[in-house]
């Protein structure tokens, strides 16, 4: 699999932030991958720099073999966070005027929803319509590499759905697709991850090697509300998950002494942690 997007050793300082420490990052072709993090982890900041609007204060970044430059980007499609639309222009025409951008002429029809609003204006469409139509202005050129940013932030579910079903269908055709997401939910959807924390990569790789042998201790109790007061007023990362607590990253020790100490008795077991619970312990492990 040849690698569309390298970043190796890439770091970017802001003054006394460093908000991309060391990060070694490949693309291949026909492969999602997810750039998983909290906002403020460094995911946006680290593709600015993969496609050369930001340059790295140490390390390199590759776009096709070669350092990002006004050639290479006319390679890839790529979905900011602001969408990157003209509010002020219709569907078909933002998506004619970035296929012209291109030197593209043969625009592909818009399909369903997307036709019947063809002539509405773009700020006149609901968020999640406005985020289809980016996705179509960046497929208009049909990209070898699409890079998506935070690209179903703010959408229901359903469009939520419709949009990752573009992005598996990209990468089916061969594209290789960077996708950043704060949503845990939507790393299964990705072929291998990176998860960043605090600028650093924290793990990587599938989300099976991500979670690794990580454990969380289940809490089961009749008194949950004291139980998640007590667990929560300790500093550990508890969470409810139907009838029963759940803390990352933590022994049994360290979950029953606070529980004992507020007179709860509870069953303590040790279960797989979910990749979510994983996350929060990696970034835990980042910011110490």
């Amino acid at each position: 699999m040849s690698d569309l997007a390298v970043a190796h050793g890439a770091s970017r300082r802001f003054g006394d932030l460093l908000a991309v420490d060391d990060v070694h990052l490949q693309v291949g072709a026909g492969e999602v991958v997810g750039l998983i993090g909290a906002n403020g982890s460094g995911k946006t900041t680290l593709i600015r720099l993969l496609l050369g609007l930001l340059p790295p204060t140490a390390g390199q970044v590759r776009l096709f073999g070669e350092p990002p430059s006004r050639h290479t980007r006319a390679r890839l499609g790529y979905v900011p966070q602001s969408l990157g639309l003209y509010d002020d222009l219709t569907v078909a025409e933002n998506l004619a005027f970035s296929a012209g951008a291109f030197g593209v002429h043969d625009t592909a029809a818009l399909q369903g929803d997307l036709a019947a609003v063809r002539d509405v204006l773009v700020h006149e469409l609901p968020l999640g319509l406005r985020r289809r139509v980016a996705f179509a202005v960046a497929l208009g050129h049909h990209p070898d590499l699409l890079v998506l940013d935070e690209p179903t932030s703010g959408v229901d579910p359903l469009q939520r759905a419709r949009l990752w079903e573009t992005i598996r269908a990209s990468a089916e055709d061969g594209a290789g697709v960077l996708v950043s997401t704060h949503h845990m939910s939507e790393a299964e959807q990705c072929d291998r991850l990176l998860v960043l924390a605090n600028g650093r990569v924290a793990a990587e790789g599938t989300m099976d090697e991500v979670v690794g042998g990580t454990r969380a201790v289940e809490v089961r109790t009749s008194r949950w509300e004291e139980a998640f007061t007590a667990l929560d007023a300790a500093g550990l990362p508890v969470s409810l998950v139907g009838k029963a607590l759940r803390v990352p990253g933590a022994d049994r020790e360290a979950v029953g002494r606070p529980l004992a100490g507020a007179g709860v008795d509870a069953d303590l077991g040790i279960v797989p942690a979910s990749f979510e619970e994983a996350f929060v312990v990696l970034a835990a492990g980042r910011a110490a």
